[in-house]
């Protein structure tokens, strides 16, 4: 499985899509969309597009952490 492209936290643009968050989590295209349908999943969408603002991308995966 092919790792992150990301190598620190600033290199994240401003708004994620799917493919950023499957390549962040390591997780397939496929569950990045199904993560990003859930609810308490910080993302928005615009139109057709389904986007994550990085800020609340790193929120959520700190309260995931510390459940």
């Amino acid at each position: 499985m092919k790792g992150s492209t990301y190598k620190n936290y600033d290199e994240l643009p401003l708004m994620l899509n799917a493919e950023n968050v499957k390549d962040i989590l390591g997780i397939s295209i496929s569950s990045a969309y199904e993560l990003m349908k859930e609810k308490g999943f910080p993302s928005v969408r615009i139109g057709n597009r389904i986007v994550v603002p990085k800020e609340e991308f790193r929120a959520w995966i700190s309260a995931q952490v510390n459940k």
